[in-house]
């Protein structure tokens, strides 16, 4: 029988940098490649990424990277993998049209996107893929299901339910779900975020309903309402409401233009034009307009703090503006968030933020897992992404419709599951993973050591001490000069910068009185004592920089 492994390079007990692995005898695909957004304590980062060291050794194997749609989750950390291995990438019509542009955006200069139909069949390295239709936040949104002769793999991707759906691009085919499910599924993949949301999702996801009263409260000033970018199927609802109201929008994101223009080139969505105003007819002055504030993560609630704290270049807050906050803050983007109140707040802003539990996001809820279990009745059900809470919950919502815990396979990043004879046959190998920290887009693989030297200098500051030398005779000839940022106040420690003085001297005597002398390990020497002179000083572990600088005179 074929040989099948199922395994996670990010995505399990975290919020995103989602990226599955499925082997099939020496065939690899890879679903997915995202990033997540760091926490508060990695200072400087901007979002963090899989560690690819496993498909890098195994790039001769990749038989293709499967993106099921557009979301930074999932997307985002693709021109990084595709700058080591080339393999194509499979991926909705959508989908596909955002990447050209946006790979070309991030230097990638070689790549190779296949578009495929959201309900598909192909051979790819000799084994077959399918894809069916899911329902999601952006069109042509799809799930995929690998054959085997254990059975199939199934991986849902991010879904809802939601029977009132009637755009065909975000319609789910249940009847394919159905027809994989009777020839046989050996496992199931299914994200988890909301197994512990009662119900379905559908009609929850939906805000219509909620910003249309605020719109007729407002009728006379200005609204700004934000919404990220790649939340279309939200964003498209705020425009309906826009229309319905005869509000002229002005779209303050050019990305989120570029992308509602794909939608029109598609024949998805069409904003009208006499709605729309461009940069040049827009005014901050307008009053009966609505602002539509847009972006990724943590840059939307930075461009909108920017907007209150009167630092934006078109638009400035007044507080005769009503804002509405109609998307929910991620995992990552607390802090962010909670400023950009703050900056309202000061300005007496009239700010409406829809409540988390009263909308929610288009992930499935509990009915909407149940559904995917009847339909697929998996042999072996995974439950993925989300913390691990999240796992929990949705495994023991496996349990309640029967299934054995031998049936459940909870895995940590790493982990590999691996199948023989359509039964879970050993979980005990684990590759080693480090995750990889990008500092900027310029610059990334951020190292652990870095984040330290930033979380000493954002407490405990540093101190610099210099000292001048002879190249020839070592003789000491200027300094010690010492200078402090963010450690003790000079004029009430005099006496500790004189002692960090005296210690960096001795330390450069005593080496070459001892004819040791060497330039790199004498600074050594002096950071080490001075170090832990100060620690018991001031109590801080401060960044300590001992510079020599040798003079050939």
């Amino acid at each position: 029988m074929d040989r099948v492994s199922i395994f996670a390079l990010g995505g399990l007990d975290e919020n995103g940098k989602n990226l599955f692995v499925v082997e099939v005898n020496e065939a690899i695909f890879v679903i997915e490649a995202g990033i997540k957004y760091p926490d508060s304590e990695q200072l400087g980062v901007e979002f963090v990424i899989p560690d690819f060291t496993y498909l890098i050794e195994n790039k001769e194997r990749v038989q293709g990277i499967f993106i099921t749609h557009g979301h930074d989750d999932v997307v985002a950390a693709l021109p990084f993998l595709l700058q080591e291995i080339n393999v194509p990438v499979y991926t909705g019509a959508l989908t596909a049209n955002f990447l050209y542009d946006y790979l070309k955006k991030e230097g990638v200069s070689k790549f190779k996107i296949k578009k495929i139909k959201r309900t598909s069949k192909q051979n790819i390295g000799g084994v077959e893929v399918r894809t069916f239709a899911m329902t999601h936040a952006m069109p042509d949104n799809f799930g995929i299901a690998i054959k085997s002769d254990q059975g199939y793999i199934v991986y849902t991707g991010e879904y809802i339910i939601d029977y009132d759906m009637i755009q065909k691009e975000y319609q789910c085919d249940l009847n394919e779900l159905s027809e994989i499910g009777k020839k046989g599924v050996l496992a199931l993949l299914c994200e988890s975020l909301g197994a512990d949301q009662s119900g379905h999702t559908a009609p929850r996801h939906r805000i219509a309903h909620l910003i249309e009263p605020i719109f007729e409260s407002a009728q006379e000033g200005r609204i700004l309402i934000s919404a990220y970018r790649q939340s279309l199927f939200r964003i498209i609802e705020i425009i309906d409401v826009c229309k319905k109201y005869n509000r002229k929008i002005y779209f303050h994101d050019k990305e989120l233009r570029n992308m509602l223009g794909l939608l029109e080139e598609m024949g998805y969505y069409k904003v009208p034009r006499e709605m729309q105003l461009s940069d040049r007819q827009f005014s901050d002055d307008l009053e009966d307009v609505v602002v539509l504030i847009s972006g990724g993560g943590k840059n939307l609630f930075r461009t909108m703090t920017n907007i209150a704290s009167q630092e934006d270049e078109r638009v400035h807050f007044r507080s005769s503006d009503t804002i509405i906050m109609a998307s929910p803050i991620v995992s990552g983007t607390e802090m962010e968030a909670n400023k950009m109140e703050n900056e309202i707040y000061k300005e007496n802003g009239k700010l409406y933020s829809l409540s988390p539990k009263s909308v929610l996001s288009m992930h499935p809820s509990i009915e909407d897992l149940k559904m995917m279990l009847y339909l697929f009745k998996p042999r072996y059900y995974l439950p993925i992404k989300g913390e691990y809470r999240h796992l929990i919950a949705n495994a023991n919502l496996a349990v309640s419709m029967g299934y054995r815990p031998d049936q459940i396979v909870i895995l940590d990043n790493g982990q590999i599951a691996r199948f023989e004879n359509k039964a879970l046959a050993s979980v005990a190998d684990h590759l080693k993973l480090e995750d990889t920290l990008i500092d900027g887009k310029a610059n990334w693989d951020v190292t652990g050591v870095v984040l330290k030297d930033r979380e000493i200098l954002s407490t405990d500051g540093a101190m610099i001490i210099g000292i001048v030398v002879d190249f020839k005779s070592k003789e000491i000839i200027g300094g010690p000069d010492v200078q402090t940022r963010g450690l003790i106040y000079l004029k009430d420690a005099e006496y500790i910068i004189k002692t960090a003085g005296d210690m960096i001297e001795h330390c450069v005597i005593n080496a070459v009185k001892e004819k040791r002398y060497d330039n790199l390990e004498v600074r050594a020497e002096a950071r080490e004592k001075i170090s832990r002179y100060l620690m018991k000083e001031t109590g801080k572990r401060p960044m300590v920089l001992p510079v020599i600088m040798e003079v050939n005179l």
